[in-house]
């Protein structure tokens, strides 16, 4: 995949903070959001999905993530749209991650 055509997107957070990221899921379809970054650096603390379409036949709603930031510096971190019968993503979203000293806030 050609990177220079991914939108990234700033995050700037303190180092022992805590940032959400939220993106749409339609599971009803097998879709699922796959992150990947450095677990030194970054540490997932919370996954959640709130469905947000009342249809006994829909499932689909907005996924959080909540991220700590463990160590200063800048970090990438991915999200890749799976479909379960696929090998390739379906979609990406990229975040460029800044994360500062405690000591600097």
């Amino acid at each position: 995949m050609d990177t220079s055509q991914i939108d990234i997107k700033p995050i700037q957070t303190a180092q022992s903070k805590t940032f959400l990221i939220h993106l749409w899921e339609d599971r009803t379809r097998g879709e699922q959001w796959v992150p990947t970054y450095d677990p030194k650096v970054l540490a997932l603390v919370a996954d959640d999905f709130l469905r947000t379409v009342s249809n006994n036949a829909v499932d689909s709603g907005r996924r959080s993530f909540e991220f700590q930031a463990l160590v200063p510096g800048k970090y990438r971190l991915e999200f890749s749209k799976r479909m379960a019968w696929k090998f390739t993503a379906e979609d990406r979203r990229v975040f460029e991650v800044t994360v500062l000293p405690a000591s600097s806030l």
